[in-house]
């Protein structure tokens, strides 16, 4: 039990970047089911302010669902579904989102 708890803590503190690169934020926390025994969420804080402008300038971070996961390593790569959080601005947006 000592193991899996060292394994989980030692998530917190990592990046999370998305499969195409790009900075997501900063892992803060994680959301536990305690009666299934799994991790179902990170809470990712340190937020890129262009993915998530409101949050980041309030403070706030975001839980990313355990199930957007690629892999974890030095680093945490979640799905590119988190870019496209961001409303595009213009046409112009839309071609490099």
């Amino acid at each position: 039990m000592d193991d899996i708890s060292q394994e989980i803590t030692s998530l917190v503190g990592r990046e999370v970047y998305s499969n195409n690169g790009v900075f997501v934020g900063e892992v803060e926390d994680l959301r536990l089911n305690i009666d299934g025994e799994a991790v179902t969420g990170l809470a990712v804080a340190n937020l890129n302010s262009e993915l998530f402008a409101e949050e980041a300038r309030r403070g706030q971070g975001i839980i990313v669902p355990y199930r957007w996961i690629r892999s974890v390593g030095d680093i945490i790569l979640i799905n590119d579904v988190v870019e496209r959080v961001r409303e595009p601005d213009d046409e112009e947006d839309e071609l490099v989102v």
